[in-house]
């Protein structure tokens, strides 16, 4: 375990650094690929079914992870992480390149690099730990969100402006460099800085792996943290499955990046100012509260068609967000061991995002076999409900975001009545 001296918040900069170009280089090649996959069959399922892809092998494969970041040198799994991500890309831009742009082949290259992202990011979690000190905790959970919703602010625009201009091939060498720099960035971080936080001889990888396991479910109150951030993932997993399909129904991919990237400036607002002002006190107030809120804009954003009205709803949704996250990174951090925080996280972020399996895996098809023919001219709910929302194009899916976002409402009413959970503070 590292000593306090060792500790360098300009470290962490430097790795937390590449990890931004990185995500901004993820959000240009997944902004391109469902807007491609969207144009060539017209199916929420299919453009669903790339996120599910692109989510799911990390997600199962993460509880290794974060085994192996407790157990072995977290830089070198990183750097081996982000190699593994890059080679799925060359994978599709090999296929392509070839004259195959099947669908299966989006589907296998993304899963590939997803199941090395599973390796890169509890390390890069745990590594913050290593790094900084407990003061500085809340800034850079901060940073750490600023770089991860890049790819919803920046990335959308700067694709909605090149799609018009590069192929998708030429996008995808673009996401393939950002990898390779945010490899270079952790390469020149000194080794002894991110160190196995066990000593690898101590116990067996499967008695680490189980280990995690017990110590996570042995605190009930984290436990039931862990399932209603799950709940609250299974709702905003509808609105990163459907967004854009809803918008491409009735208008096209630059006004979609435009849309995507106005809304994000909100998370990337509140992540700066956390980031730069956040204190590590009353965080279950905080999340309550930015839960109401995020559910209140979430489904103002079903509500109508107009572009001006989206984005300013969007941004306010995306305001809250950060508040959500940093006040539950916090309150798992806190109270988890340094020396467990690889298997934790990894564990954490099993739990907590099986919502999000649930959103991906259902979305698409609940949209196009049940809400959107609902809001059809002739729907079912064409005569009642369509006569406030309308029956034009992604309606259906606006109907969705409504529904979700009652739902994110009253799970901030039950933090905020939960007695149990204030053992956390």
């Amino acid at each position: 375990m590292n000593k306090p001296g060792n500790k360098s918040f300009g470290r962490f900069l430097a790795i937390w650094s590449g990890q931004l170009i990185s995500s901004i280089g993820s959000g240009l090649t997944a902004f391109t690929l469902g807007v491609y996959a969207f144009d060539k069959t017209q199916s929420a399922t299919v453009f669903s079914l790339i996120i599910l892809f692109a989510f799911l092998p990390s997600y199962l494969l993460k509880p290794i992870g974060g085994a192996l970041a407790d157990r072995f040198d977290r830089r070198l799994l990183m750097i081996f992480g982000d190699l593994g991500s890059a080679l799925g890309l060359v994978f599709i831009l090999l296929m392509f390149l070839a004259g195959n742009s099947e669908m299966w082949v989006i589907y296998l290259g993304v899963a590939v690099s997803s199941s090395f992202d599973a390796l890169h990011n509890p390390a890069y979690k745990a590594s913050v730990t290593d790094l900084v000190d407990e003061k500085t905790y809340t800034k850079a959970s901060g940073l750490m969100q600023l770089a991860d919703s890049s790819r919803f602010l920046i990335s959308p625009v700067i694709a909605g402006f090149l799609i018009q201009f590069l192929a998708i091939e030429q996008i995808l060498i673009i996401d393939i460099t950002t990898f390779i720099i945010a490899l270079i960035l952790v390469f020149c971080v000194k080794k002894r800085v991110i160190t196995a936080g066990i000593n690898r001889h101590s116990e067996s990888f499967i008695a680490g792996f189980v280990c995690g396991f017990k110590y996570t479910f042995s605190h009930k109150v984290i436990v039931g943290l862990l399932l209603i951030t799950s709940a609250i993932s299974f709702s905003v997993g509808f609105l990163q499955s459907l967004m854009g399909p809803m918008i491409l129904a009735f208008s096209d991919a630059k006004t979609l990046g435009i849309v995507l990237s106005a809304s994000s400036s909100g998370m990337i607002v509140s992540s700066f100012l956390i980031g730069v002002f956040g204190k590590t006190t009353k965080k279950l107030k905080v999340l309550s509260i930015a839960l109401a809120f995020a559910g209140l804009f979430y489904a103002l954003f079903g509500t109508s068609t107009n572009i001006h009205f989206l984005i300013a709803s969007g941004f306010l949704f995306f305001s809250a967000l950060p508040f959500v996250n940093t006040s539950l990174d916090v309150l798992i951090r806190k109270n988890v061991d340094n020396q467990m925080q690889g298997r934790v996280w990894s564990i954490v972020s099993l739990v907590s995002q099986l919502g999000l399996v649930v959103a991906f895996s259902t979305a698409g098809m609940l949209a196009d076999i049940v809400f959107i023919p609902l809001l059809e001219s002739g729907g079912m709910l064409s005569p009642t409900v369509g006569r406030i929302l309308g029956t034009d194009p992604g309606r259906g899916i606006g109907l969705m975001f409504i529904l979700s976002g009652i739902f994110m409402t009253g799970i901030s009413s039950l933090v905020w009545k939960s007695k149990s959970l204030r053992k956390l503070e």
